[in-house]
């Protein structure tokens, strides 16, 4: 899964959260971002294995930071597991960013007292599964067959589809989008662009 900082990646091996919980938080967007990037560069150090890839998704764009799902979810790779933290628990965006700084840090506090097998056991259900019944990116941009593709003709269906899928549309959602998002990306890697 490739995941993308705008709209929300929301992994499919974690459900969505249906009643939201008041927050009692009081850390701004900016910050808990920093505290995020912090927790986990510190993570790294006190684990002594890298965190690369880190991607923070959500529906917050420019002029839009109070989006209709304000989840959240900060995908990384640490120790060659690919690992996704997903929040929506409250009805702010920084209240789940900052969630997830607290989860990351739970997780520096076990490496602390439990040791580096205590984290790879927690990781382990957090990985960032691809969907049941994920389809492949030919069926989701229409490309049938193994016929070659140019990243020209993946972009031009990418920008037809998308008119159709985004969340703003008739029609349109999340998930669509985000399937829409990681047929793209896997085309691309695949082809080699």
């Amino acid at each position: 899964m490739s995941p993308t900082a705008y709209p929300l990646t929301w992994p499919h091996n974690i459900p969505r959260t249906e009643n939201k919980a008041a927050s009692k938080f009081k850390t701004g967007l900016p910050a808990a971002l920093k505290n995020v990037r912090s927790s986990l560069q510190l993570f790294a150090t006190d684990s002594g294995k890298k965190v690369e890839g880190i991607t923070i998704s959500s529906n917050v764009t420019l002029g839009v930071d109070r989006p209709d799902d304000p989840g959240v979810a900060v995908w990384f790779t640490w120790d060659g597991m690919s690992v996704c933290i997903a929040v929506d628990r409250y009805p702010k965006v920084e209240d789940n960013v900052q969630a997830i700084y607290h989860i990351i840090d739970g997780r520096r506090t076990e490496l602390r007292h439990g040791g580096l097998h205590i984290v790879k056991a927690t990781f382990t259900g957090l990985l960032a599964l691809p969907a049941p019944g994920h389809r492949s990116w030919r069926e989701v941009l229409g490309f049938g067959g193994l016929d070659p593709v140019n990243p020209d003709w993946i972009a031009d269906a990418y920008r037809k589809l998308s008119r159709e899928r985004h969340p703003d549309q008739p029609g349109g959602s999340h998930d669509a989008m985000a399937e829409l998002n990681r047929a793209r990306a896997d085309a691309l890697r695949e082809i080699g662009s």
